[in-house]
């Protein structure tokens, strides 16, 4: 207990999947907790069951496309927290098809939310970070594997998780020589049982044939759980990272191994 105890944590998409589990992880380990989402009943459901369990939490709603909404969720953690030590640039959207028959509209949108917001978190933080005494925080960049190998039918979605993978790089970078101690690292996941995915077997046919299927793609037998990657980003917010800037965390049970 107590890996993150009294850093102030934003964690965007934290209603639902991945996101949830690292806003419940990161306050149970003693981090003051801002979730983020437009999803916003369940949003608030995880905020009062964060508070309910003794830690400290509240919910804010927020479109990661907009800047404004970003100028707004940092302004607000200031002011309830006044710092920022973490934050986990979670939100993000996923579909796939042939090339050909994608749309520029359905690209432009899946860009929008998977690497615009990241851009505009990142840099939003590294604003609020430099306000610290002394300055420093990390920044935690949700990729995908799918940001190191490549997919037939997911062209936009490699390119968007692609995009964070090499923006995390760059900025990690930029922090490190301008002295900042800010670090930033991705998080590369391998396919995790979350209500996005079971929804999307849903839509395809039956959820436990496709589980099966998603389960044969990693070598270690089975698809992940969200707390996985919640250690993950934990592990990246902690000190104990210290050292550990513009690298790629891959949590995949063995997918990108083959």
């Amino acid at each position: 207990m107590g890996r993150v105890q009294d850093k102030v944590a934003i964690v965007t998409g934290a209603s639902l999947g991945l996101g949830e589990s690292m806003a419940r992880m990161l306050a149970r380990e003693g981090a003051k907790v801002v979730l983020t989402d437009i999803k916003d009943e369940e949003g608030e459901r995880v905020a009062k069951a964060i508070a309910d369990a003794g830690g400290t939490a509240i919910y804010l709603h927020h479109d990661v496309t907009v800047e404004r909404d970003w100028e707004q969720v940092m302004q607000a953690t200031l002011d309830r927290f006044g710092r920022l030590d973490v934050l986990a640039n979670n939100a993000g959207v996923g579909w796939g098809g042939p090339p050909e028959e994608e749309t520029l509209e359905r690209w432009r949108q899946l860009m929008s939310v998977n690497l615009d917001g990241v851009f505009l978190g990142t840099k939003h933080a590294i604003l609020a970070m430099k306000r610290n005494d002394p300055p420093g925080g990390s920044i935690i960049n949700l990729s995908s594997i799918e940001g190191l190998v490549g997919d037939p039918n997911l062209g936009a979605y490699n390119a968007s998780k692609g995009g964070v993978r090499l923006y995390t790089k760059s900025t990690a970078l930029y922090c490190a020589k301008a002295g900042l101690n800010i670090r930033v690292n991705s998080v590369h996941p391998g396919y995790i049982w979350t209500p996005m995915v079971e929804n999307h077997l849903a839509q395809q046919g039956d959820v436990e044939e496709g589980r099966q299927a998603l389960n044969a793609l990693h070598p270690i037998g089975h698809v992940g759980e969200p707390d996985d990657i919640a250690y993950g980003v934990l592990y990246l917010a902690s000190d104990e990272s210290k050292f550990v800037t513009g690298t790629e965390l891959v949590i995949d049970g063995g997918y990108t191994a083959q």
